[in-house]
């Protein structure tokens, strides 16, 4: 996804001079093209990410459109107060970049583990919430980013996440992507696991059991009216996400769907509440929390 997002700003970049990208001293090995390109257009402020977003922010008041990078937790936790108060009440046009979604950096330990970055910025009012699940739907909201002109987190992935769409479908920011239609119960997934749900969606079906898969890309604002279609046609539908089970995907389609009275049941898969103190890759520890291909695959055949 990284090289994904770097590529597209690039393009945009060179028609859009007033586009900027700032880092925490991060990106090295990704960034070069764009610092050599665009030389007055790249700053690396160094770690200190307050002072990142503050940057940011400032320049989005002289009309800049600003991305600001970092690894998840340190973009959003450490300067939460900053984007809250310096560019989300000001509807500045800053694209807040977390990259190293989820359990990315398995082996870094919690300090590292983005499980609670989607919860920190469903909060924040007008904010818009981007999560791709491939190189596709990076691309997508890289550009749709840009066209906002308001403040925006985009939640990138970094494991070489595999390209699920065969074709280019039209996307478009608050809509989800139905990448599988099928009869027998739904999934609505988001951002870097999504590929995990499609592997075990494919391994449903050659067990004769049929699901449709959606791709939420935007968890804010959501696409209320597709999540009300699919609780009146399911009765059970099951999320997917790479962060907490509180706060994130689950709580914002249980949310909507309580509404309806429809009696459809939520099965939230996710991260649960607790630190995972566990070392590993990305791939260890999904295991570890049940969200393997075919842990998915089984859970949702239980249900």
């Amino acid at each position: 996804m990284r090289i994904a997002f770097i590529e597209t700003l690039i393009k945009e970049a060179e028609k859009n001079k007033n586009i900027m990208l700032l880092t925490g001293d991060l990106g090295f090995t990704v960034f070069e093209e764009f610092k050599e390109k665009f030389p007055d257009r790249f700053i690396n402020v160094g770690v200190a990410e307050q002072n990142l977003m503050g940057i940011a922010a400032g320049l989005s008041f002289s009309g800049k459109i600003v991305f600001a990078y970092s690894i998840a937790t340190f973009a959003t936790m450490r300067p939460f107060e900053q984007i809250r108060t310096d560019i989300a009440s000001h509807s500045a046009p800053v694209i807040v970049v977390g990259s190293g979604a989820g359990l990315s950096y398995g082996h870094d330990s919690i300090t590292h583990h983005a499980v609670e970055d989607i919860n920190l910025m469903r909060g924040i009012p007008g904010m818009t919430i981007l999560c791709p699940a491939d190189p596709y739907e990076t691309r997508f909201a890289t550009i749709e980013s840009i066209k906002l002109k308001k403040p925006v987190y985009l939640r990138l992935g970094k494991r070489g996440e595999p390209l699920l769409y065969k074709r280019n479908p039209k996307l478009k920011v608050g809509k989800g992507s139905v990448l599988r239609n099928g009869k027998d119960f739904a999934i609505i997934a988001t951002g870097n696991i999504v590929s995990n749900a499609f592997e075990a969606v494919q391994v449903l079906a050659e067990n004769k059991i049929s699901g449709t898969l959606v791709s939420m890309h935007t968890i804010k604002p959501i696409d209320i009216s597709l999540i009300k279609n699919l609780s009146k046609k399911y009765p059970v539908i099951i999320t997917i996400e790479e962060h907490s089970i509180i706060g994130g995907l689950g709580s914002a389609v249980s949310e909507i769907v309580s509404e309806e009275d429809k009696g459809t049941r939520i099965v939230k898969l996710g991260i649960p509440d607790r630190f995972l103190f566990e070392i590993g890759s990305q791939d260890y520890l999904r295991e570890k929390i049940g969200l393997s291909p075919l842990q998915i695959a089984k859970k949702i055949k239980s249900e």
